[in-house]
């Protein structure tokens, strides 16, 4: 089997792809590349038909984004649904995200908390920092603080920076977790570093509650955990 990653749109996939159809798929990303669509779809709509998850998972990109075709939500989810039930985590997460926002189906927040799950299990950083948006705000799931933390934390150890700014809301108020203006501070100012506008706002107001030593000891945390992931990479 090949293994190759493209990227279409702004999301990042990786494609498993059997070498029959290897060819195809690669006249297929080569055209998105060059932005011509109408050549991806055709290359890439028989092989979405034929059941590769990739596939699926690109035509649910064009017809969400308008790219080669015209903007379709219920087409869109319906390439995700096909994807994401093969198992496939970033149509997944895309699959939760439609039904959160009611794109191309109705509304339903349990739907999408089922989706994302799946996606968070695999290790997806939006899906995990949604998944902790809905238990925070008790969306399709019990609210529960502890559990938005515990999936906050997995999205912000990828980098996400939503999700770090919001584990930083969690420990500057105490919500699943000890309240800690110094551990607000390090994600706050680690989501800032990466323009999170909000995330240098609440860093601001913070920093009013914590003597010149706390400062200095989040400032030392977020070092430490940058150069830790420095190494990871």
């Amino acid at each position: 089997m090949l293994i190759r990653r493209i990227t279409i749109g702004l999301v990042l996939v990786l494609l498993v792809v059997l070498p029959a159809t290897a060819q195809d798929f690669r006249k297929g990303f080569l055209a998105a590349k060059r932005g011509d669509y109408a050549t991806a779809l055709k290359e890439w709509r028989p092989l979405a038909e034929q059941g590769s998850t990739a596939a699926q998972y690109n035509l649910g990109q064009m017809y969400r984004q308008g790219e080669g075709v015209s903007k379709n939500y219920k087409e869109a989810v319906k390439w995700f649904r096909k994807a994401a039930e093969q198992g496939y985590g970033e149509a997944q997460n895309n699959l939760g995200q439609m039904y959160r926002q009611g794109q191309g189906v109705s509304k339903d927040y349990t739907e999408a908390a089922k989706w994302l799950r799946k996606a968070a299990e695999q290790g997806r950083a939006r899906a995990q920092s949604t998944l902790g948006v809905m238990y925070a705000r008790g969306l399709g799931v019990p609210q529960d603080y502890a559990k938005a933390v515990t999936w906050y934390r997995k999205a912000a150890e990828q980098e996400h920076a939503s999700a770090q700014h919001k584990l930083g809301i969690q420990f500057h108020r105490g919500l699943g977790v000890r309240q800690s203006y110094t551990q607000a501070h390090m994600w706050y100012s680690l989501a800032a570093e990466q323009g999170h506008k909000k995330a240098k706002r609440d860093r601001n107001n913070v920093v009013l509650l914590m003597t010149r030593t706390k400062i200095a000891e989040a400032q030392k945390l977020a070092q430490e955990w940058r150069a830790k992931h420095r190494k990871k990479k």
